[in-house]
């Protein structure tokens, strides 16, 4: 199989269960802390991942002592993402967080024509102009169709944005990190210091008498993070960040569909949606104008 064609298959993987994340994330809220959630699917992720290399790789582990300043900043990043992210879902719903959180990867591309000095062409200043209004249209519908507390809506937002920005960070680091190191050793650190960071904040108590049912939503939820992260890694190193861009990009499709379904079957476990024609209208520009903005014309 080609370089090619394995990137393209593990970003997809990445936009799967990046897709069915924010329902589990908010299922998951309604009964354990956010900061819980998030120690959670950290620790999940990186003890198996300390195994692992503990006993194939004996030498990797010594990058939790001595890691790259890089390494920490990405770490990070990654830490805050997943905070901005959770408390999105949270005080908003599972679409509107992921659609405001697709803003990183255009801003992965705006960062690479600050850092790496790509030019940005004509394409790509009408896919942010199409992003930007998408947005704005998008936000408009949602907030109309609002029944609660439209201040909680707009610090979801912007919890989701700054989550977006950590994202975006930390994408560029891993970027350059995975041409020096193996995905397992960079991910080692990546779910460890947050994994560290988190332990002060977390409640064990929401944790103590939760049933299986309970305890399988939360194995999903690290297993979700130990899989898409390390499938993210795998095909930034056989693609290019813009084709993994298009691709992940993609992911919020995946939750509006989960989210209408539920909304028609009225399931008592979490809560509709309700989108007007204009906000689908608007969420389907929102991704038309990130695609455009990732995506590469072909050179002469």
């Amino acid at each position: 199989m080609q370089n090619h064609t394995k990137g393209i298959i593990y970003a997809i993987i990445t936009a799967l269960f990046w897709g069915v994340l924010a329902v589990a994330l908010k299922v998951a809220v309604r009964r354990v802390d956010p900061a819980t959630i998030v120690w959670f699917r950290f620790s999940l992720a990186f003890v198996p991942l300390l195994i692992w290399q503990a006993v194939k790789n004996p030498r990797e582990v010594r990058i939790l002592i001595k890691p790259p300043w890089m390494l920490v900043v990405a770490a990070l990043a990654l830490a805050w993402n997943y905070i901005g992210f959770m408390w999105g879902v949270q005080y908003t719903t599972p679409s509107n967080a992921q659609l405001f959180i697709q803003t990183g990867p255009v801003m992965l591309t705006l960062a690479g024509i600050v850092l790496f000095g790509e030019k940005l062409n004509r394409q790509q200043i009408l896919g942010f102009l199409l992003a930007l209004a998408g947005l704005l249209l998008f936000y408009r519908q949602q907030l109309g169709a609002m029944t609660g507390s439209t201040a909680g809506y707009n610090k979801g937002i912007l919890l989701t944005l700054s989550g977006a920005v950590a994202w975006t960070v930390y994408a560029v680091l891993q970027k350059k990190l995975v041409t020096r190191f193996s995905t397992f050793t960079l991910n080692l650190f990546i779910f460890g210091l947050p994994t560290l960071l988190y332990l002060p904040l977390a409640k064990f108590s929401d944790l103590a008498g939760l049933s299986w049912g309970w305890w399988l939503l939360m194995a999903f939820l690290g297993i979700n993070t130990l899989v898409a992260y390390t499938t993210l890694s795998v095909s930034l190193k056989y693609l290019e960040a813009g084709k993994v861009s298009i691709i992940i990009i993609l992911n919020p499709l995946i939750t509006f569909l989960m989210m209408g379904l539920f909304t028609q079957m009225e399931v008592s476990w979490i809560d509709g949606e309700h989108f007007t024609l204009l906000s689908i209208v608007g969420a389907l520009v929102v991704l038309a104008g990130a695609i455009l903005v990732v995506r590469r014309q072909k050179r002469a």
